[in-house]
């Protein structure tokens, strides 16, 4: 049951994400509503399926490939709907929900079974590490979609060509405000989850830091976005140049997160942790 609940949340991802674009592309509130209605709907069914597979498992499941995928869909899903309603840009809809449904449909195509759990994996350390972990990267994505965004505009705004796109999107200042934000936030807990997986790697390896690619590219990430942030807070990096490492820091979020799993070596990869 919990199974199907996490992967029948896919298609309600879907239609939201779907149904933001309508609206993007007609700027018919009707859709914009209904978008944020199915995404509800959709990360309720989520969040029920989750904590009926932490009951049905007896730890927190976030362990492998197709849960961790499944619950950054989620967390992505309500970190935008908090966004939202802070400030009320429903058009963020259209570049944030095709995001959830992406790894969403990710998961779906996941060995979905609960696995016996790896003596690694069983650290009271672990789930804190995961949980604000994927809190950072969702806020990241957020930023991510705001740096898009932004860079669509300015583009529209140099070139003077005030066409359909610069209607649809809000201004230059409200998206670097939401950049800005989303760093405020994603920094501070991806250094809290960076501290965390250290104390879990001790308790699993006996080591805090073991040069792991994960970890290396975990630290590389955590510099970009060290960078944007003293950046902006010393040298006033705004606009364009702040989206641009949105961007950049959010492809590196993705890399550690997924792309480390191609690599043949790395005892942090989910075959290792799970073979």
């Amino acid at each position: 049951m919990q199974t199907l609940l996490l992967k029948s949340t896919t298609i309600l991802y879907l239609v939201g994400a779907l149904l933001y674009l309508y609206f993007i592309v007609t700027l018919r509130e009707r859709g914009a509503r209904l978008g944020r209605m199915f995404l509800l709907i959709g990360g309720f069914l989520h969040l029920l399926g989750f904590c009926m597979r932490f009951v049905e498992a007896g730890h927190t499941p976030i362990t492998n490939l197709f849960e961790s995928l499944s619950f950054f869909a989620l967390v992505i899903v309500g970190v935008f709907l908090l966004t939202e309603i802070r400030y009320k840009l429903r058009v963020l809809g259209a570049f944030v929900a095709p995001l959830a449904f992406l790894f969403s449909l990710l998961s779906a195509f996941q060995q979905s079974e609960i696995q016996k759990l790896n003596p690694a994996l069983n650290s009271s350390w672990l789930p804190v590490h995961v949980i604000v972990l994927f809190i950072a990267y969702a806020f990241f994505a957020v930023a991510f979609a705001a740096g898009l965004m932004y860079l669509m505009q300015e583009r529209q705004v140099k070139g003077k060509r005030m066409g359909a796109i610069f209607q649809r999107l809000p201004s230059l200042d409200v998206l670097d405000e939401i950049n800005y934000r989303c760093l405020t936030i994603g920094f501070p807990m991806l250094t809290i989850g960076i501290i965390t997986g250290s104390l879990w790697a001790q308790n699993a390896w006996g080591t805090y830091w073991s040069w792991d690619p994960k970890e290396t590219a975990s630290l590389a990430t955590w510099l970009v976005y060290a960078a944007l942030l003293h950046g902006r807070l010393t040298v006033g990096w705004r606009g364009r140049k702040a989206a641009i490492l949105a961007i950049v820091g959010f492809l590196l979020v993705v890399f550690t997160f997924l792309g480390i799993n191609l690599l043949p070596a790395g005892k942090h990869t989910y075959a290792a942790l799970n073979g």
